[in-house]
């Protein structure tokens, strides 16, 4: 049970859930080994070097067609989500990211892509406003939630799809140990990452569904393809 991590402060309530529930010891194992951002587990969901994860919604695209279900839990945004911008006065994407760069496309938007804490201190630390939250930009013009990532399975489907109902129905409360040691970390105070937090939703309603196809549809316009094997 090969499960990928992404180490960032959006799935730290995941992080709190999964230490709870219970695990076999060689699931524990790999999970605190294998860590990395979203783009680099895409690839390594793609060549099943991982049996499970949260990737890019626009690596769930693939779904059943590439033999992996797309589960119903996964980072969703129903107005801001801070750490997905589009800085206005430069240029590029964010390395670490598929979705918001074929995002960024899909809105019509020019500027630099930055996601993750990196964002989100960004958002925190400058005085300034040059840059659009794309997540609320989302919302505002298609009046649906936007979906940034999605846990897909491809083997041991029973125990995640459990275990991803389990999380999703549960109301996680941050220990003040763990908020402290993230908040060290990233070097963003406890209270800003409660309230990010806040902002953040991991169930995939019929809602979040629907944004996902449209995004999926609007991409497809596009051209824009998700990941593949090379």
């Amino acid at each position: 049970m090969r499960f990928g991590k992404i180490d960032y402060l959006n799935l730290l309530p995941f992080e709190v859930f999964i230490r709870k529930y219970p695990l076999p010891s060689h699931f524990r194992l790999f999970y605190n080994k294998k860590k990395s951002y979203p783009s680099k587990l895409n690839i390594d969901f793609l060549f099943h070097r991982i049996d499970a994860g949260f990737v890019s919604s626009i690596m769930a695209l693939r779904a059943n067609k590439d033999r992996f279900f797309a589960l119903d839990v996964g980072i969703c945004a129903k107005d801001s989500v801070l750490s997905v911008i589009c800085i206005n006065d430069e240029e590029g994407i964010d390395y670490q990211s598929a979705t918001s760069n074929a995002l960024m496309s899909v809105l019509g938007l020019k500027g630099r892509v930055l996601i993750g804490d990196k964002a989100l201190k960004y958002i925190l630390t400058k005085k300034d406003s040059n840059y659009i939250d794309m997540a609320k930009f989302w919302v505002e013009k298609e009046r649906l939630p936007f979906v940034f990532g999605r846990l897909c399975v491809r083997k041991h489907h029973k125990f995640f799809d459990n275990l991803a109902q389990q999380f999703a129905k549960k109301k996680v409360k941050i220990p003040h140990y763990m908020l402290e040691k993230y908040s060290n970390t990233s070097q963003i105070s406890r209270k800003d990452i409660l309230m990010y937090l806040s902002v953040l939703s991991y169930n995939i309603d019929s809602k979040s569904k629907n944004g996902l196809s449209r995004f999926y549809r609007k991409i497809r316009i596009l051209g824009i393809k998700p990941p593949k094997r090379f």
